[in-house]
């Protein structure tokens, strides 16, 4: 780990004021974040917040023991420990490392007594957890009205977004859970979109062979949530 590293590559930190940036970096710490790695679990006190440079993490939702469903992803756009940015010390929801990378933690009490101390960090963390509101809402509209590989299109351009190179770690057991569907249904809708030459799946791995081919079987699944962010933060 390492303390007052120069500004990172996420774009929540880089789009801070200097004077803002000057609250947080005496606290600020480097990590590696590990696959699997948790961030946040269910109901248990936050103790830090992660704003991550590269890599992403899932945030599942949990109905019951082993019963999940991702519901976002943050990755080098954002961070972690929105309820600590409403006012609150705890989520019922799970965050954990889903690409391993690396990223940089904060203590939430210190993150609270920046954010007290700086209106324009307040709003800045605030516009952050609406962009992210967006983008769990058409999470939902996705699984309401897309069909599975619609729905696996616009995870994998979420994930890409997040990615360098096009090379992408994802097993059928972490795309299950993500998309909340049995493994089969995976392999199938992988398959529909290896037939359309979109993508090439391997073990544990999938590359990206045609982004633009993939936004247009993603289609109105993607692109709100991510041009949200662009008018909120920039």
């Amino acid at each position: 780990m390492r303390r007052n590293s120069p500004p990172s590559g996420n774009r929540l930190l880089t789009s801070l004021s200097a004077a803002d940036f000057g609250l947080l970096q005496p606290h600020l710490v480097s990590f590696a974040l590990e696959l699997r790695q948790v961030l946040e679990a269910p109901n248990r006190r936050i103790d830090h917040v992660y704003f991550i440079d590269s890599g992403f993490a899932s945030v599942v939702a949990v109905r019951a023991k082993e019963v999940e469903a991702e519901v976002g992803l943050i990755g080098r756009e954002g961070m972690t420990g929105l309820a600590v940015v409403l006012g609150d010390d705890r989520s019922p929801q799970s965050t954990y490392i889903q690409a391993a990378g690396e990223g940089r933690r904060i203590a939430a009490i210190a993150l609270r007594k920046a954010m007290s101390s700086s209106p324009s960090l307040q709003r800045l963390l605030l516009k952050y957890v609406q962009a992210f509101m967006i983008q769990t809402a058409h999470t939902a509209m996705a699984n309401a009205c897309a069909m599975l590989d619609q729905r696996l299109a616009r995870w994998i351009l979420m994930a890409d977004d997040r990615i360098e190179g096009g090379s992408l770690p994802l097993t059928h057991e972490f795309l299950s859970v993500m998309l909340g569907v049995r493994r089969a249904g995976v392999t199938e809708a992988l398959h529909a979109l290896e037939m359309r030459g979109l993508i090439r799946a391997s073990r544990g791995v999938i590359i990206v062979r045609d982004r633009k081919g993939i936004e247009r079987r993603a289609g109105p699944a993607y692109g709100v949530p991510e041009a949200e962010f662009r008018r909120l933060i920039g």
